[in-house]
């Protein structure tokens, strides 16, 4: 029977989760943060009578690796029984990879922002899709900047390449938008001075950044040193504090990025989750950011999603799951069908933190 093995004995006192987390790579700027949001999820719904009366265990495997030794571990996991579920932020070559071996056997949470078109039976994703992030600011900066031509920068994988065909796509149809030109990086890229140069040789007045972690890092320095910020700006649906710090607060002016959550998002429930953070791991721990955050929503959501159902089954889970909402904190969240609907904001870098400028319009509900 499809799903058995997500079901958890009843005799046992703990649910255990093979949480997915970037601990090396490019995508490793984020791990702490990611794995201290992990650790809040884990404190607060263990405090809270756990998952169906169940502790919640993480068992943290690095998803900075290569995709098939990120798959590989997590398959070891699920076939020993260590684990009965899958969470966490990684890039979307290696979410394929994990797809392969735990489809329709544990339930798994992709907290990341992604290209969007997952349809996988059991697999939950918690974070943002192009046509509600990066399609609603590419209008914005049109409507309110005049930035109307756009130069694509991205690493060369599955992420970048599809959300770059969603951008050109809308592009083809939008009167405001022009996309110019695009170039692509092997991730993990170090010297950016030829794409920075292919920008530049662009004549775009905006480049849309589909760069990851110390990649985007490494981007906005060489950018800066050609003097492209002063007639170029940036927009990023992955940028956070941690990047913002280090790239430097000289190599952040004209730079945009949009997310659901920011640090400095002004909510009833984001400054709470902020507040909590902080009185779990003081004011020295890993910077709050979107990435971590997400972290802590996948853990949530399963949580919720698991009390809905009365099982952690993945028969169940799937029949619970459309329509399911609850308070995050990125406010009122919603899934609809194996997809978690979310606000999206707009931010402006100011210096080493984000000015939150704008709650973007989402799309119509189809």
């Amino acid at each position: 029977m499809r799903g058995t093995t997500a079901l958890v004995d009843r005799r046992q006192e703990s649910l255990d989760v093979a949480f997915v987390i970037p601990l090396s790579g490019p995508a490793g700027i984020f791990g702490p943060s990611c794995e201290a949001c992990g650790e809040l999820a884990v404190d607060e719904i263990n405090s809270a009578n756990g998952v169906l009366a169940r502790e919640l265990r993480l068992h943290v495997v690095d998803g900075g690796q290569a995709p098939a030794q990120v798959a590989r571990e997590v398959a070891d996991l699920v076939r020993a029984g260590t684990v009965q579920a899958v969470a966490g932020w990684h890039i979307s070559a290696v979410r394929q990879c994990i797809d392969r071996v735990v489809a329709g056997r544990v339930p798994y949470v992709y907290s990341t922002l992604y290209e969007g078109g997952e349809r996988t039976e059991g697999v939950f994703l918690t974070g943002e899709t192009p046509d509600r992030q990066v399609l609603p600011a590419l209008e914005w900066m049109a409507r309110e900047l005049g930035v109307r031509t756009w130069c694509i920068a991205g690493d060369d994988y599955v992420w970048p390449r599809a959300s770059a065909r969603v951008a050109r796509r809308f592009a083809r149809s939008s009167p405001l938008v022009q996309v110019l030109d695009e170039v692509f990086v092997p991730l993990g890229t170090e010297d950016f001075s030829s794409a920075v140069r292919r920008v530049g040789r662009s004549g775009a007045h905006g480049v849309l950044m589909f760069l990851v972690g110390s990649d985007a890092v490494r981007f906005n320095r060489t950018f800066v040193a050609a003097d492209l910020d002063r007639r170029c700006v940036r927009l990023s649906p992955l940028m956070e504090e941690n990047m913002l710090l280090a790239s430097g607060a000289e190599n952040t002016h004209g730079l945009y990025a949009t997310s659901g959550f920011f640090e400095t998002l002004v909510t009833a429930a984001g400054l709470d989750f902020s507040r909590r953070y902080v009185q779990r791991f003081g004011y020295t721990a890993p910077t709050l950011n979107s990435m971590g955050e997400s972290c802590y929503e996948a853990l949530t959501f399963m949580a919720r999603l698991a009390e809905r159902a009365g099982s952690i089954e993945l028969d169940r889970l799937c029949a619970a799951a459309d329509e399911l909402a609850y308070e995050s904190p990125r406010g009122v969240v919603r899934m609809t069908g194996n997809h978690l609907l979310q606000s999206v904001y707009l931010a402006r870098a100011d210096g080493l933190e984000f000015d939150v400028i704008a709650q973007l319009a989402a799309p119509p509900r189809s």
